[in-house]
């Protein structure tokens, strides 16, 4: 009775230890318990520890969620869903035909891909193992951070005819944690709209709001258009950020020139072709060499190197009648119909072929 009242403390000690420790690592990340509510889907990617760093454009405010993702054994390719949109229904509880697929983000520690859903007018995640089960991260009750954006756009229609929107809606266009940052793209209030957001995470007081504009050549004028997409990498061992803009040029911004001082213009280094917006974007090593893959509502998926993308003055001319300029690029024909898009591993990729409403599926493939 008593070895076994002594193994049942150790094991309870055991168990408290590991429930005090990880309360006190996610409260040293600045986090606490307490509901989540997103009010719009947004752009999603993961820090450190499991934390999921959520945009919630419609609210103008950044999540920081404590998923509490774990290892799971299991071959991901293998335990591909067949019905990708009836697994996240019934995670939610929802019909398949009422739900909208927002992101989806690889925890790299795990292999564990989280979605963003939506389904009746309530927004959630869904967590796929890599055993292809799926599980609802409940949001009632979970340790997390919240950072409100400065000067957002007001949540209301402006504009006219085809231009007549919601700018809130693009308060938050894409998120990224680079070098113990959060770095947010998106649209401010105000005469120069276009803006780069940056905290630190844990999240901080200390924001760094930088206005933005580039030379986009299609049109052959400066425009402080919104950021679609973009990642935060070195170029030849400078901190930068390349960003996708509408129709479709791609531009360097050092981040080290985004410090809150005076509108930064990027260098515009390839336009990649009208009519086009880019969706998302990705990073990866190949035979030493640096590439981009971006997907695209009407262009496809393009690989495009880094090597010597920042030589030269970049582009300052018109490029008219829908070409391309700049760096070189190659369309990646087995990729068809991507819209979301992850970095699985060092050599593998996930895609979410299909837009809203279609027979949504996923895919891994190779890095081209």
């Amino acid at each position: 009775m008593s070895i076994r009242n002594g193994r049942f403390g150790v094991m309870l000690a055991a168990l408290l230890a590991i429930s005090l420790g990880s309360a006190t690592s996610y409260a040293a990340s600045g986090l606490s318990p307490g509901p989540v509510e997103l009010q719009s889907l947004g752009p999603m990617t993961f820090a450190t520890s499991g934390v999921l760093i959520v945009g919630d454009p419609k609210a103008a405010a950044v999540y920081a969620i404590a998923t509490e993702d774990k290892q799971v054994d299991g071959d991901l390719q293998k335990a591909l869903p067949k019905d990708l949109r009836g697994q996240l229904a019934a995670a939610i509880g929802a019909e398949s035909d009422a739900l909208e697929i927002g992101d989806m983000a690889v925890n790299p520690e795990t292999g564990n891909v989280t979605f963003s859903v939506k389904a009746n007018n309530r927004c959630g995640l869904v967590r796929m193992n890599r055993d292809g089960q799926f599980q609802k991260i409940n949001l009632d009750k979970i340790d997390h951070g919240r950072k409100q954006l400065p000067n957002p756009p007001a949540d209301k229609i402006s504009g006219e005819g085809r231009r007549k929107r919601n700018l809130r809606d693009q308060s938050i266009t894409d998120v990224a944690y680079f070098d113990g940052k959060v770095i947010v793209s998106g649209l401010s209030a105000g005469d120069s709209p276009s803006a780069v957001v940056e905290f630190p995470f844990p999240f901080a007081d200390n924001t760094i709001v930088s206005n933005v504009e580039i030379f986009h050549a299609a049109h052959g004028r400066v425009e402080d258009a919104a950021i679609q997409t973009f990642v935060p990498l070195n170029i030849d061992g400078e901190p930068s950020l390349l960003a996708g803009f509408t129709c479709t040029p791609l531009v360097n911004f050092p981040i080290g020139k985004l410090d809150g001082g005076e509108k930064v213009r990027g260098k515009t280094v390839a336009e990649l072709g009208n009519r086009n917006r880019p969706i998302d974007m990705i990073v990866y090593e190949k035979e030493g060499v640096t590439h981009l893959l971006l997907s695209n509502t009407a262009r496809g998926v393009m690989k495009v190197s880094t090597e010597k993308i920042d030589d030269g003055p970049g582009l300052t001319e018109p490029v008219r009648g829908g070409g391309t300029a700049g760096q070189p690029f190659e369309k990646i024909e087995s990729l068809v119909d991507v819209t979301q898009m992850d970095k699985l591993s060092e050599t593998h990729g996930i895609a979410l072929i299909g837009k809203p409403g279609d027979a949504q599926r996923l895919q891994i493939f190779e890095l081209p």
